[in-house]
């Protein structure tokens, strides 16, 4: 179903079932926004309506907080598509894993993507304290102490590593962390059943590169 600049709230996208069909989804409702051809699918009364008793999001996008990184916007999804678990920096603990572990198991969602993004302030901080040995007030320093391990990991690759170098490690780690953590989420993704994938996001032009993929996510 076309969009285009008058937009198409009465979109409805297909449910994807496998983590092939969800990437898939998930990048060509990427490529609208880039193009500024966004559908807005799923976003009308009659889906609000479908979605009171029950709901089947299709990925799980574990993101940063940032507020230009809005996923349901960045991706052209609609109500009940997304379950999002944000933190600042995409920072893994108990309670977001938790919250993972519940839409593999319980809503058996088929895709988790974890996103970062360029110029991401939380990682800058970190780069800044690793720097100067100065760490943050108060439990912005919990959030830079769980980020340490990524950004001295891209250090170690390069020792002129910049922020976004940095961020795409952490993505990574941040990736490879949710099935090293998670028996739940590792057995999902041994049966194929779901995928874990890490993304950078653009903020100059909307794109979302794949830098980490564990699972099958082609057909």
């Amino acid at each position: 179903m076309s969009g285009g600049e008058d937009g198409n709230i009465n979109a409805v996208t297909a449910h994807p079932h496998t983590p092939a069909e969800a990437w898939n989804t998930l990048m060509a409702g990427n490529a609208r926004f880039v193009e500024g051809t966004s559908n807005h699918p799923n976003q009308d009364a009659t889906r609000r309506a479908s979605l009171l008793a029950t709901q089947h999001p299709f990925v799980m996008i574990f993101g940063c907080s940032d507020s230009r990184l809005a996923a349901e916007i960045i991706f052209d999804l609609g109500l009940g598509d997304a379950f999002v678990v944000r933190t600042a920096g995409h920072v893994v603990d108990n309670t977001a894993l938790g919250s993972l572990e519940y839409g593999v198991e319980y809503l058996e969602v088929p895709l988790i993507v974890v996103l970062g993004h360029d110029s991401c302030g939380a990682v800058t901080a970190t780069k800044s304290a690793v720097a100067t040995g100065n760490m943050p007030a108060g439990f912005v320093r919990d959030l830079v102490e769980r980020i340490t391990p990524s950004v001295l990991a891209s250090l170690r690759k390069d020792q002129d590593s910049t922020v976004n170098d940095m961020v795409e490690e952490h993505v990574k780690q941040t990736a490879a962390r949710l099935v090293e953590n998670s028996p739940i989420i590792a057995n999902a993704v041994a049966r194929q059943r779901t995928a874990v994938i890490g993304l950078t996001y653009r903020l100059d032009d909307g794109t979302a590169d794949l830098v980490y993929s564990n699972g099958s996510i082609h057909q």
